[in-house]
């Protein structure tokens, strides 16, 4: 008599915890580790991250820097060089004879100067595109990181739960034991059980916290600063809203950043090679000399007054002229033909760029056509439904119509289902994500 109370009063407690826990899903509680991780009030949004990433990760910070640089080398290809003078003075030396010149040549730089300014601001425009298109690669890897973060989370969660709901379940089968009403080996499979999930916990906590290393890193944080969440995985994937969609594909492909480089460094080369042959040209400088010199003989010789005295004068010079370049032997054909040949390759690359960004987005679609398919698939039903499952499984166990083999294999389904769940929840984010780097987008 005393058994069958006992026994009844095990069975309405794992029923009444049971229901909690049924309870608790059905209003998508967190477990524990939620509060460690995901907080909605202060937590980082997925927006922000990105934000945050375009404003402070390093590498961007520096590609940002290149933009100025080539600013400077516009700049600079817009001055016309330099006049040079040159200063000499000449002495005799035992005598008092003396010459001073000074020299000033100018060069002119004829047809030079458009070639070099047409160069950097091609160049201006390549380092422009390339960053742009480093924004859009940074901005993908964040949502993905963040995304990854987010799933490192829920199968942590999804561990726990499992874990504290069979290691309740041990504690009351040992208290069985205890009794005599149920065999020392259902306590040890629990126990087992438990280790495993245990140490599955311990991985998957690991797991997170490199996952939140990554994401700092893309958001220029040090490893030890504190991050959470604002949200949960599912609530990451309901808020993902549809990619901008284009026109068309092949606007979409011909606004990537990617490809515009590629168009920019056609540019360039073109540049180059009109810079070469304008390099080729004749060009002029133009020189001035002026030149005083003293000068006298050993010989005397009659002043105005009719004194004798040493022969001695003092003379100016000066010159004007020009010196021109002829481009007769030498016309830049060598500069002009690797010009000519970086040209061609620019043009390949190009090509490769336009293939690429077609393939990417095609790829992109159907991979988020199918993620959105699978996770339709699971619908809303797939999860409440395991869980009913391993409450009815487990509730049969008590009753004495399953064994305790019947409840761990229901658990480890439903731990499977759990993940499975998780992972397409990740495909469907990061097919989401895929596309929208594809089409170019940035914020």
């Amino acid at each position: 008599m005393r058994m069958r109370v006992a026994l009844g009063i095990v069975v309405g407690i794992m029923l009444m915890q049971v229901g909690t826990r049924a309870q608790s899903a059905g209003q998508g509680a967190p477990s524990t580790s939620a509060s460690l991780y995901v907080d909605p009030s202060t937590g980082l949004t997925v927006s922000a991250a990105v934000k945050q990433a375009l404003e402070r990760e390093p590498s961007l910070r520096a590609a940002r820097s290149r933009i100025d640089a080539a600013n400077g080398m516009k700049r600079q290809a817009e001055l016309r060089p330099n006049p040079s003078i040159v200063f000499s003075q000449q002495e005799e030396p035992a005598g008092t004879d003396n010459q001073t010149r000074i020299e000033v040549q100018w060069p002119l730089d004829l047809f030079r100067k458009a070639g070099r300014v047409a160069v950097a601001e091609r160049e201006i425009d390549a380092v422009r595109y390339a960053t742009a298109d480093r924004e859009r690669s940074l901005a993908a890897e964040t949502r993905i990181a963040y995304g990854e973060v987010a799933t490192a989370i829920r199968t942590l969660e999804v561990t726990e739960e499992l874990l504290a709901a069979t290691d309740r379940q041990r504690t009351l089968i040992s208290g069985r034991v205890d009794q005599g009403a149920a065999p020392s080996l259902e306590r040890d499979m629990l126990q087992v059980e438990v280790l495993r999930l245990e140490s599955d916990r311990l991985l998957q906590t690991g797991d997170v916290e490199r996952r939140f290393i990554e994401l700092k890193r893309l958001l220029g944080m040090p490893p030890e600063s504190p991050l959470k969440l604002a949200g949960s995985l599912e609530q990451l994937e309901r808020a993902e809203r549809p990619p901008d969609q284009p026109t068309s594909d092949q606007m979409a492909v011909a606004q990537r950043p990617d490809v515009r480089e590629a168009e920019s460094r056609v540019a360039v080369t073109d540049a180059q090679i009109e810079r070469a042959k304008r390099d080729g040209r004749t060009d002029v400088s133009l020189f001035g000399m002026y030149m005083r010199s003293d000068a006298g003989f050993p010989q005397q010789g009659f002043t105005d007054t009719g004194d004798l005295a040493r022969v001695h004068g003092i003379f100016h010079y000066v010159a004007a002229g020009a010196m021109v370049t002829l481009p007769i032997l030498g016309r830049n054909q060598g500069t002009i033909a690797a010009a000519q040949a970086d040209r061609a390759g620019a043009a390949s690359e190009l090509e490769a760029a336009r293939l690429r960004a077609q393939a990417e987005l095609a790829a992109a679609r159907a991979r988020d056509g199918h993620a959105r398919r699978a996770l339709e698939a699971y619908g809303t039903d797939a999860v409440p439904l395991a869980t009913r499952n391993l409450q009815t499984v487990r509730q049969t166990y008590e009753l004495g119509r399953a064994t305790l083999l019947d409840v761990v294999a229901e658990q480890r389904r439903y731990l499977e289902l759990q993940r499975a769940y998780t992972q397409v929840l990740r495909e469907a984010y990061q097919a989401r994500q895929a596309l929208r780097q594809a089409l170019g987008e940035t914020r």
